[in-house]
């Protein structure tokens, strides 16, 4: 029996360590935080052989894919491999025409992929909605994190052949580039140019990148594991059967999203960045308090700042960006917003709210002249948020919404059937998820330094003063948990 109990229990914990489309591994499961803490001692001692360091942290992040998308880990491998050499043979040619040749093959195969797997049905669907046939879906699986490491091979391949960036010298060092696993399933979209010379100095983590990496671990768990999937409970009900709420209830119900995927997707955003800062790595700032952006123009500077940021640059400028006049950069602004938001989803939902946004900021730009008139007042930034706030509130609506019509209708009933008394008594129903999002919107009205100051006093803390915060956090984890891991929002974009 002692020995059936053995071959039981090994079993058990076999299972755990396939691949299990059900049960994705998150950076908020327990199995992560699991292997991390046996990652972590082995990464340290390999750490002064640059070479082995690569491949154990190759084989886990390839691993730590395959947790996540089962045997796409082997398109990784090949898209890994391709646009490695590519990148090699660019260099082999002097003329412009070849190199450029080879620079868009390899775009076009890494597009071509993207397009396949996330928007094959969804053109095949609107051309089946035009010639009214009977489409029948494909059966496509979604790879995880596809999105973004397409956009970081691109970005690599473009800037090898514009000079700005040396091809790695082996193939391993690209791979470690491309699936590092912090960033890979959903971001910060790394730049080759600024994470490759990290890799090749290959500096041992200073304490305070690693009790700083811990603290944006604790700040990324709060928010995700405690806020946004708490929140999400009550802010489901109104996004999954918007017939039955109106007024107030649907009001809180949209604030609530616009708080839990800010705190979803950053939260994500600081643990990946925790984890690479405890790793030796600084992958760089992802999102800036963009809630209190008082102009589109600010939040998008603040929002996804790596997203933003590789679409300005491999999109917007090449376009012609503002250099080609007036108009001509409005269009640039619009295209830009449009294919951001097709990227998020294959939907049209998401074309219509990249495409409001191009609106948007097409406006503040040609309104700037008469607003730098207006003088800078606390009531000017005021009316100037609130402006701004409302519209990307409103625009959530469309992300999150199952279609058009349900968005549609959760806006007008936002604004129709309102009773005042039903505050209080919302209150007293919901009174965690108030005070959650009462706490939610005084956070991100601290400025900048404060936040700071607080990480400053975390790492210059005594061992003991950090260990209880961590107990704390795991604690409060513990009781707000839901029944199931919630996956992040960003988790197949």
């Amino acid at each position: 029996m002692e020995g059936h109990s053995i071959i039981e229990a090994l079993q058990n914990i076999a299972s755990l360590l396939v691949y299990d489309k059900e049960s994705p591994m998150l950076f908020s499961s327990g199995l992560f935080w699991l292997l991390f803490l046996l990652f972590m001692p082995i990464y340290a001692l390999l750490k002064g052989n640059r070479t082995r360091m690569i491949v154990f942290v190759c084989f886990f992040s390839l691993y730590f894919y395959y947790k996540s998308s089962g045997f796409f880990v082997v398109m990784l491998l090949a898209t890994s491999f391709v646009d490695w050499l590519v990148s090699r043979w660019m260099m082999r040619y002097e003329k412009r025409g070849e190199r450029l040749a080879l620079m868009w093959t390899s775009i076009v195969l890494s597009l071509s992929i993207l397009a396949y797997f996330k928007y094959a049905n969804f053109f095949l669907w609107n051309w089946n909605a035009m010639v009214e046939g009977n489409f029948q879906p494909l059966d496509i699986i979604l790879p995880v994190g596809i999105s973004f490491y397409t956009f970081q091979s691109i970005s690599y391949v473009v800037d090898v052949y514009k000079g700005r960036l040396q091809p790695t010298d082996t193939w391993l060092e690209y791979l470690f580039y491309l699936s590092f696993f912090p960033g890979l399933v959903a971001g910060p979209i790394v730049r080759a140019d600024k994470f490759l010379p990290q890799l090749r100095r290959n500096m041992r983590p200073s304490a305070n990148n690693i009790y700083g990496g811990l603290w944006l671990i604790i700040v990324g768990i709060i928010k995700k594991a405690i806020i946004a999937d708490y929140i999400a409970q009550y802010n489901d009900l109104i996004f999954d059967d918007p017939a039955v709420y109106c007024g107030v209830q649907t009001f809180m119900g949209v604030v609530g999203y616009t708080m839990q995927i800010y705190c979803d997707f950053s939260g994500y955003s600081d643990m990946a960045i925790g984890l690479a800062l405890i790793m030796g790595f600084h992958l760089g700032l992802n999102f800036d308090s963009p809630y209190q952006s008082k102009n589109l123009t600010e939040f998008w500077r603040r929002w996804h700042i790596s997203l933003s940021s590789w679409l300005r640059d491999y999109l917007y400028i090449p376009l012609g960006g503002n250099r080609k006049g007036t108009v001509r950069t409005y269009v640039n602004n619009f295209l830009t917003m449009l294919i951001g938001g097709l990227w998020h989803g294959a939907a049209w939902k998401f074309v219509f709210w990249g495409a409001m946004h191009g609106v948007g900021l097409a406006i503040h730009k040609a309104c700037r002249p008469i607003l730098k008139k207006i003088p800078d007042t606390w009531w000017v930034k005021c009316i100037s948020w609130t402006i701004t706030i409302v519209f990307v509130s409103l625009l959530w609506v469309f992300f999150r919404a199952k279609d058009f019509s349900d968005s549609l209708l959760i806006i007008h009933n936002m604004f129709t059937g309102w009773n005042w008394t039903e505050l209080p008594q919302f209150f007293m129903i919901r009174t965690e998820w108030c005070l959650m999002m009462l706490v939610l919107i005084i956070m991100h009205a601290v400025p900048q330094r404060m936040s700071d100051r607080l990480m400053a006093r975390f790492i210059a803390a005594p061992w003991i003063a950090k260990l209880i915060v961590f107990v704390f956090v795991v604690q409060l984890v513990i009781e707000f948990m839901t029944e199931e891991i919630a996956p992040f929002i960003y988790f197949q974009f």
